[in-house]
């Protein structure tokens, strides 16, 4: 593997895909400091109706090689400081902010998501590389107290924070945008280079993202994006010259990338299966509203999803007609839609998976009380009861719009009720009382828990991630900055000063 294999490209074609350049991208890949020309054999489809959006460069594991190479060297060479980095990341902040009914339809096109959630995500990008700007004080250091031991004597010191080298950043489709912005908003500003491989099914956004880095003055070389399959995400994270790993996906897949990266730096948020518990003294109507909009928005692909739902007997019959009432009213249809409330999975295969597994939780007891209907790549918003807690959909993430309700009467058996998962990202709890608010906030084992919010809330500036089998490490701008920098200490000998 050497620094020159830059210097072997993979073979570009002159004319640019006429369907690319109608998204405003200007290239299938980028890698070397070079937009990729061609050929362009990875299509993007449109999950609604399977329509081509365009097609992009299928990298190989020769140009993981190359692109290493390529940011390698723009670490060594380029000369990037850290104000220079912020004034970039808040230009590209502004570009996006411009032109986010452009961006929009690229993340609607090839994703999930209603134009009114893209439209969403798009704002919320431009607020996560806003906040990774503004996050430049975090690489300042302090100075070292050798004055507080006597072997320190005649000796000075302090620490800077230094980038860690290249880091390896795999995203996933639900989010294919903000995500992205979320590895290397704080990735660049720590003053590292950046291998970006996004999911093959929705690598559009992130090279739309690209292009606006490059527009707001990032050096040409300081960041690669390859959209490809797991061989060639097993490469990148198993290279010897990757000094970390940003990676947001699903447990198995964690598992195959710790095993690759061995003793390696590696971020990772894997998911969960989200809880809400709703009390006795709770507000029932505003947990109901909740509860619809957590469980179904972007089709229930999304990590922060509400997907079990523990609400006090005395209310049971009243919650689970209100959700009921709600789920029945959403509009399923065209994501172009702005009507539209629920769009397609990602893949008739996921609309599939979903199907099989709320028909296995019906055989095995649950009822479906709204719901239950998949066309396609569609699967209408669902509403189960009386699920068997050794379901599939109730155990493991769904990943999609189903929502399970069941009553309780004894406290603290639903909140072991909701712990009991492997999961443990963010648990919501409506309650009146302070009391029962700090008990679950002190018996979950969850990276976050909301008084009387479901568990479908973050903020990009909060240190996100979870517990157990739901990530190592946080995202969130400022813990990123963190963990994608290390310390430097510098220490002076007095002593041996000339006079």
């Amino acid at each position: 593997m050497s620094d020159c294999a830059c210097a072997e490209q993979p073979v570009r074609v002159e004319a640019e895909d006429e369907l690319l350049r109608g998204l405003g991208i200007p290239g299938g890949g980028y890698l070397c400091g070079e937009w990729v020309r061609g050929p362009f054999a990875l299509e993007v489809t449109d999950p609604e109706d399977g329509s081509l959006v365009a097609r992009v460069y299928e990298a190989t594991v020769d140009d993981v090689d190359r692109a290493i190479a390529g940011v390698r060297r723009s670490l060594s060479e380029d000369v990037w400081e850290l104000w220079e980095r912020r004034e970039v990341l808040e230009r590209a902040a502004d570009l996006v902010r411009g032109e986010g009914e452009r961006l929009a339809r690229i993340i609607s096109s090839e994703g999930s998501k209603t134009i009114t959630e893209a439209t969403r995500e798009v704002a919320r990008t431009a607020e996560t590389l806003k906040i990774s700007a503004h996050s430049a004080a975090l690489l300042e250091g302090e100075t070292l107290p050798f004055e507080d031991t006597a072997r320190g004597a005649g000796k000075f010191g302090y620490y800077r924070r230094v980038p860690l080298g290249v880091v390896a950043a795999i995203t996933p489709f639900n989010d294919p945008m903000n995500l992205v912005a979320h590895k290397v908003g704080p990735g660049l500003l720590a003053g590292n280079a950046i291998v970006l491989k996004p999911a093959a099914a929705t690598p559009l956004s992130a090279l739309a993202l690209q292009d606006i880095l490059l527009r707001a003055g990032m050096p040409a070389r300081r960041m690669a994006v390859l959209a490809s399959d797991r061989e060639v995400g097993s490469a990148l994270v198993g290279d010897p010259r990757i000094a970390a790993i940003s990676f947001t996906g699903g447990p198995a897949t964690g598992d195959s990338i710790a095993r690759i990266a061995g003793a390696r730096r590696v971020l990772m948020e894997l998911g969960g299966n989200n809880a809400v518990l709703v009390c006795e003294d709770g507000d029932v109507e505003t947990a109901a509203e909740g509860i619809v909009d957590g469980a179904f928005g972007v089709a229930g692909q999304n990590c922060l999803s509400v997907q079990r739902v523990f609400v006090h007997a005395s209310h049971y019959e009243r919650l689970v007609s209100l959700v009921a009432d709600s789920t029945a009213r959403l509009a399923v249809g065209s994501k172009r839609d702005p009507a539209t409330d629920v769009g397609p999975l990602i893949s008739e295969r996921e609309a599939r998976r979903v199907e099989d597994w709320v028909a296995e939780a019906v055989d095995g007891g649950a009822r479906v009380v709204v719901g239950g209907r998949r066309e396609g790549a569609y699967y209408w918003p669902t509403v189960l009861v009386d699920v068997p807690n050794d379901a599939r959909v109730y155990r493991e993430e769904v990943f999609g719009p189903v929502v399970l309700v069941e009553a309780f009467t004894d406290f603290d058996a639903a909140l072991e009720a909701v712990d009991d998962t492997e999961y443990g990202l963010q648990a919501g709890v409506f309650t009146a009382s302070l009391q029962s608010a700090m008990r679950a906030v002190d018996r979950l084992h969850m990276g976050s828990v909301l008084v009387n919010d479901t568990s479908d809330f973050r903020i990009d500036a909060m240190p996100f991630g979870g517990s157990k089998r739901s990530g190592v490490g946080r995202e969130g701008v400022a813990e990123a900055v963190r963990e994608m920098s290390e310390p430097k200490n510098v220490i002076l000998n007095r002593m041996g000063w000339a006079p």
